[in-house]
């Protein structure tokens, strides 16, 4: 391998590297403060501060036919620990504490988001502010999404 490809994999390398860990700091960083919203059909049913919860505690959301998830509640994070759903993977999700991914139970409808304070409303994109350009995404043919 000559010296260029040589520095040009390590750069590579080395942007890759500051890159994931930038999203690994940048995803705990709270400064509005941590709001859980739990939806069940699509409707929140509940709005937890994930800030200010002292004392861990459980609820239960029901759903029809029995169908049922058993919510935890934690200081800074928040997990569904039991459900009716046959294939469990939202109690298979475990702890959440930050916006990276929902807990989600299909069969049920219930959905964990955690979120800011300050984002009850939709989002630029959903508002249309910020056009979505699969071209700089995914390298293809340039498509704008309003």
């Amino acid at each position: 391998m000559s010296k260029q490809i040589k520095i040009c994999i390590l750069i590579v390398i080395i942007l890759a590297a500051a890159g994931i860990g930038a999203i690994f700091l940048l995803q705990n960083i709270h400064p509005d403060g941590r709001i859980a919203r739990i939806y069940h059909h699509g409707e929140c049913i509940e709005t937890i501060d994930l800030d200010q919860v002292r004392e861990a505690y459980e609820f239960t959301v029901a759903g029809e036919n029995g169908a049922y998830n058993t919510i935890r509640v934690e200081p800074g994070r928040i997990a569904i620990i039991q459900a009716s759903c046959p294939d469990k993977v939202c109690v298979h999700m475990g702890y959440i504490s930050d916006s990276a991914a929902p807990i989600t139970c299909l069969p049920n409808e219930v959905v964990i988001r955690i979120t800011g304070k300050d984002t009850d409303g939709p989002d630029a994109v959903a508002q249309g502010g910020i056009p979505l350009r699969l071209d700089t995404v995914f390298g293809i043919f340039p498509v704008q999404v309003n």
